[in-house]
């Protein structure tokens, strides 16, 4: 592939909301500039390599691709990342965009306007990205191109006079759309001649030649054998390979301003690396200043992973190191818990997030992970004024030390059809969710505005919006504010020990409900032991909810055939005694199974089947 002028080069992303056919029209670029061949019928998707991605069918992690394509006898060079499309991956396409100069707005002509679709667009207004609005799936039977139009001019403010209709199944329009990028999205600006800066937007680790970074070249020109210089990190590497991405790796000897392509330089330590640092030479680096970087992301959702099996604790903490670099929107650090050992405090975005984090660490590192019951991150104002953040339901500071507790209250944009709304503002008001406007985007369509508790939002009520609206409903939020609620830790005490990790943080009105049910499959998990083993479920100091497992009994008076009824009592007693002893020296043991069966199956996740 031959480099031109800066002037011949475009960078650009699809964004658009989840299933709206991103990743299947990246595969008709590709194959329009023919670097594959053109597929027919089902196949998998060339920029969807994740196994977990081909399995649930979403595109989770951004994908960079360099394409050549001619026009009107010019050769340009378009660098393409497809970004994915659910709210959980929200950082991901941030990330993206701040590497290109403009972005491919793809709508559904069956679905029009999607939540995600107006946050991915206002993503790109800020990033002061020239976006170009384009219509998806015209072939299918139930498009309508012209109230999509409207919708978008209406939501989004976009001109939508000329706007271009494609089907990225078929391919129509594609070529099209692709002369669109070149006329209607800028060239980079960069100087050739400046200092080195480049923009390190992603990174993978391979076993054998260690960290390679991707590299997005702001100014300057980084040729096979310099010095270079990471600014975050203060270190040094060589550029012992540099190459493209097409979409599989490419050799050349130099990278340019404009250009997007990967580095390789013997870089063995994962600390060295941060997603967003600037590279630049050695010898400039005194002179150059940063790049901004990236705003790093604010986990929403807590949980605690612990493997199942002690000697896998290394093992998980080089998985989690190794996956960070490829996914920097997660945090981790280590934590202990009595009952599940050591393990790994990890933050997330949302639930899918949570699992597609935990799927890909079984799949990579084959390690067993036990999973923790999932919570937000709350706010406690103390009697001492100080304000602390609270991650997991261990921190929360005792009851008469806690002045004020505080929730993430989240802005939730809701799209439905107008049919949907009564149900919907039900099922908002059961989330304790407080009514802010509804805008109708089309005579059939509307919008609702509400803020609803994040803890509310991120368990099973993107389930009871698909529900209620029969699979057409679509949902975006963003935290606006903490505020004071009437919450309590719910602490779970097995023979009179409580066990840290079943504690949770809930609502004082559903905190009984949840104790019950977290008992009732405690009692069904647990074995009998040779004593009774009570459960309890409290708050501060008071019981709220109990279950018993009877101890093991042995027939005594199996031997007595007949007799004086004072002789069998006389046993029995002797055996009531003995448990009594054995109460007071014996340990409960809590099966693995016990925390599982509760974990997985808490009362709010029951029906979890995220998309």
């Amino acid at each position: 592939m031959t480099r031109g002028p800066i002037e011949h080069i475009r960078n650009f992303a699809i964004v658009a909301h989840i299933d709206h056919g991103k990743s299947t029209l990246a595969d008709r670029f590709l194959e329009i500039t023919g670097l594959i061949e053109k597929r027919t019928g089902k196949a998998d998707l060339v920029l969807d390599d994740l196994e977990v991605e081909r399995e649930r069918g979403i595109t989770i992690k951004a994908r960079a691709v360099r394409m050549p394509f001619t026009k009107d006898g010019k050769e340009y060079v378009l660098n393409l990342i497809d970004t994915p499309g659910h709210v959980d991956f929200t950082y991901e396409v941030s990330r993206s965009l701040a590497a290109c100069e403009g972005a491919i707005l793809l709508v559904d002509a069956t679905q029009g306007v999607e939540a995600q679709t107006v946050a991915n667009a206002y993503l790109a207004v800020d990033a002061n990205l020239e976006i170009l609005p384009a219509l998806n799936k015209i072939d299918m039977q139930g498009a309508r191109p012209e109230e999509v139009r409207e919708e978008i001019e209406n939501v989004l403010g976009l001109d939508t006079a000329g706007i271009l209709h494609c089907s990225a199944k078929t391919g129509e329009g594609a070529r099209e759309l692709l002369g669109r990028v070149i006329d209607c999205i800028p060239a980079p600006v960069g100087d050739v001649d400046a200092p080195l800066r480049a923009l390190l937007f992603d990174a993978v680790f391979d076993v054998y030649r260690g960290v390679i970074i991707y590299v997005r070249l702001i100014d300057g020109v980084l040729n096979l054998g310099d010095s270079i210089h990471l600014i975050g990190s203060d270190k040094d590497y060589e550029a012992s390979e540099l190459g493209v991405l097409i979409p599989h790796r490419v050799k050349v000897n130099s990278l340019s301003a404009g250009e997007s392509g990967y580095l390789v330089a013997n870089i063995k330590s994962l600390a060295d690396i941060t997603i967003g640092d600037t590279v630049t030479h050695v010898a400039t680096q005194r002179v150059v200043k940063p790049l901004p970087g990236y705003r790093k992301p604010q986990p929403m959702v807590y949980c605690g992973l612990y493997p199942t099996y002690p000697k896998d604790f290394e093992a998980l903490r080089k998985a989690l190191q190794t996956l960070s670099l490829n996914d920097a929107s997660f945090t981790f650090h280590p934590e202990t818990s009595e009952a599940l050992g050591f393990g790994f405090r990890c933050g997330f975005l949302g639930l899918l997030h949570m699992e597609i984090v935990q799927e890909r660490l079984e799949d990579d590192s084959d390690v067993d992970l036990v999973q923790t019951a999932p919570n937000v991150t709350y706010e406690v104002v103390k009697t001492d004024g100080t304000v602390v953040r609270v991650e997991k339901p261990s921190d929360v500071p005792e009851p008469n030390h806690v002045e004020e507790f505080r929730e993430p209250i989240a802005r939730c944009s809701m799209i439905l059809p107008h049919d949907s709304v009564g149900s919907l503002m039900q099922l908002a008001t059961e989330k304790r969710g407080v009514y802010i406007e509804t805008q109708y985007l089309s005579p059939t369509r509307v919008m609702l505005i509400y803020d609803i508790p994040l803890q509310e939002i991120v368990f099973d009520f993107y389930d009871k919006l698909k529900s209620a609206t029969r699979g057409y409903g679509t949902l975006d939020y963003d935290i606006r504010k903490y505020e004071r609620a009437d919450l309590v830790r719910l602490r779970i005490l097995v023979n009179g020990v409580e066990v840290d990790a079943l504690s949770m943080i809930c609502h004082r009105e559903t905190a009984d409900r949840r104790g019950r049910r977290v008992l009732a499959r405690l009692r069904q998990s647990i074995p009998k032991h040779l004593f009774k083993v009570p459960l309890q479920a409290a708050v501060g100091g008071k019981i709220i909810a109990r279950e018993t497992i009877n101890a093991l009994r042995k027939d005594v008076t199996a031997k007595c055939y007949g007799g004086d009824i004072t002789r069998k009592r006389k046993l029995l007693e002797k055996q009531k005694a003995g448990k009594k002893r054995m109460k007071q020296v014996g340990n409960v043991e809590i099966p693995q199974e016990a925390f599982l069966s509760v974990l997985s199956s808490s009362d709010e996740d029951d029906k979890r089947k995220r998309k």
